[in-house]
Order: C-alpha cells, then sequence, then structure tokens
C-alpha cells in the first residue's frame, strides 16, 4: 500500500510540476512577442527608387528617417528589424507610413482604417 501510494504522488508530482513549466513557458513566450510598431505617418511616402539598390525599410516606426531604417529599433524596439528590398528597375513607390501595411513596405491604404486614423502619431524623443 505504502509504495502504491508513492507511486501516485509521484504521478502527482511530475503532473504538478509539468503544468508549472507549461505554464511558465507560455508566459516566458507572451513575454518575448515583438512589440508593435509605432505609427510616425498616417501617410504613406512618395519616393524614388533606384533599380538593383537595396533599401530598408523601417518596420518600428521609430526611424528619424523615414521610411527608412536608421537603426533605431536596436534600442527601441528590440524584436524588431527593417525590411530589406531591393527594386527590380527605377520606380516612383508609395512606401507606408503607418507600418500596419499588409504588403510592406508598400502603402496598401491601411493608413484609411479606424484603428489608424484614431490613432495617436508616435512623436519622437531627442534623447
Amino acid at each position: 500500500m505504502n509504495v502504491l501510494l508513492t507511486k501516485l504522488e509521484h504521478r502527482w508530482m511530475s503532473f504538478t510540476l509539468r503544468q508549472a513549466r507549461m505554464t511558465a513557458a507560455a508566459k516566458a513566450q507572451a513575454s518575448t512577442l515583438p512589440p508593435e510598431p509605432v505609427i510616425p505617418s498616417k501617410k504613406p511616402f512618395k519616393v524614388e527608387l533606384v533599380g538593383g539598390k537595396r533599401y530598408s525599410w523601417c518596420t518600428c516606426g521609430h526611424s528619424k528617417k523615414q521610411p527608412f531604417c536608421d537603426g533605431a529599433h536596436k534600442t527601441k524596439a528590440q524584436g524588431l528589424s527593417p525590411l530589406r528590398f531591393v527594386p527590380e528597375k527605377d520606380a516612383t513607390a508609395w512606401l507606408c507610413g503607418c507600418k500596419h501595411t499588409n504588403s510592406p513596405p508598400y502603402c496598401d491604404g491601411t493608413h484609411k482604417q479606424d484603428f489608424i486614423v484614431s490613432a495617436p502619431l508616435h512623436q519622437h524623443s531627442d534623447s
């Protein structure tokens, strides 16, 4: 009887510890999700792109060189990184300014939706 009780206790302890580890892992995953981008502009940026040139489009919204990356994500939005792209030919393009487009880096009109229209614009601090 004593051995049976020990086996049951062992199963209960294993189950309890496994649940605790799974809960801790879920909390760790939730806390390591990349941050949401801030909105630097509610309009797209009209840019002249050079075919074959490599560009880095800012995905975090913190860059002071919008719509392109200046490395601000390294300190202000760790977990986000720029979208690198190379256009095939010279072209005028409208790059997303709200950072919520479904066709990055190009504007798809998402900035016209209520959640962007009603959201505050990000203001750069001098620090």
